[in-house]
């Protein structure tokens, strides 16, 4: 008996050292959790600046809207390399291999661009593993896209490599709402 006991003993306390572990994070919000979540996130000057940029959310923010933040930011650099993609398809400058690849890559920046709205609603809807899903293939997307244009150093070098280090934030923090960490 008096080893059951004690087996009742550390599982109780082990239950409470999880259930404490687990809302660690929960109870950090704002200024504190963005420095916190951002020591996870090997592009940590980058974290910080992206999820502060939301004048409204980053005062308060609670995890999932950290990742929303990061999101966003992620969808409106896709943006960027969309309209950037659309302005080079038409340079006559440009080889015809280079513009059809452009051309393919505009419609995989579209993709990525429709994955991370997925990504979003998923985590309106708390499907925390969707979240995973979506980034990864929004990041696939943009290696599909520098894969299309021949060349090593292709056209949309600079703001692809963004693009991943805004999806890796998000990603390092779409990982945190799935397993919470102390920290």
């Amino acid at each position: 008996m008096e080893h059951s006991t004690k087996f009742f003993w550390v599982l109780v306390l082990c239950m409470v050292a999880m259930a404490h572990q687990a809302t660690a994070l929960e109870t950090l919000k704002g200024k504190n959790l963005i420095q916190k979540v951002c020591t996870l996130s090997a592009t940590r000057n980058l974290c910080v600046q992206v999820l502060s940029s939301d004048p409204l959310r980053s005062p308060n923010a609670d995890l999932k809207d950290l990742a929303i933040i990061s999101l966003r930011v992620a969808a409106t650099n896709a943006s960027g390399i969309l309209g950037e993609t659309k302005m080079l398809i038409d340079d006559d400058s440009l080889s015809p291999d280079v513009q059809q690849g452009l051309a393919d890559c505009k419609e995989t920046i579209l993709d990525a661009e429709s994955q991370l709205e997925d990504t979003i609603a998923a985590l309106l809807i708390d499907a925390k593993t969707d979240t995973q899903i979506w980034l990864k293939a929004a990041l696939a997307a943009i290696d599909t896209c520098d894969a299309s244009i021949p060349g090593d150093d292709d056209i949309l070098s600079v703001q692809s490599v963004l693009f991943r280090k805004l999806c890796n934030i998000a990603i390092t923090i779409s990982r945190l709402l799935l397993h919470p960490v102390k920290l």
